[in-house]
């Protein structure tokens, strides 16, 4: 199974993303995540129609399955987690100050690759444990 890149941001209002193997591809939503990923799932579905409608070529793994792969940058992914993990779990989980992760959320600042790594690591790891839990 293809697994198709889809860039994620923050906007003011909500989130955008790009699909990076169609040139120019970009949708917007005001709205939650969930949100933007229905309407990517639809915004292909009428690309497709239309590129055949109108005899055009488009990217013939669009025909076949993919799953997408959410590539977010480090200040939309903060913002997307922050009313779900706490500024003080983020800090305790990354070793990153709290204030710190407060200024890469709002765009502030911007952190090194090795901060950005501190982030991704933590949050994986965390889901890889939530995943090996039950009750």
């Amino acid at each position: 199974m293809e697994k198709l890149i889809v860039n994620i941001a923050k906007t003011e209002n909500g989130f955008c993303a790009n699909l990076e193997i169609i040139d120019g591809f970009i949708v917007a939503v005001s709205g939650s995540f969930s949100d933007l990923k229905r309407e990517l799932a639809e915004s292909i579905e009428f690309y497709i129609e239309c590129a055949k409608k109108d005899a055009d070529q488009y990217p013939e793994v669009l025909n076949e399955e993919y799953d997408f792969v959410y590539k977010f940058d480090i200040a939309s992914l903060l913002y997307f987690y922050d009313g779900i993990i706490t500024g003080t779990a983020l800090s305790k989980i990354t070793g990153i100050d709290k204030r710190q992760l407060s200024r890469y959320r709002t765009g502030a600042s911007k952190p090194r690759k090795s901060q950005s790594m501190k982030i991704i690591t933590a949050l994986h790891e965390l889901g890889t444990d939530l995943l090996s839990v039950t009750v």
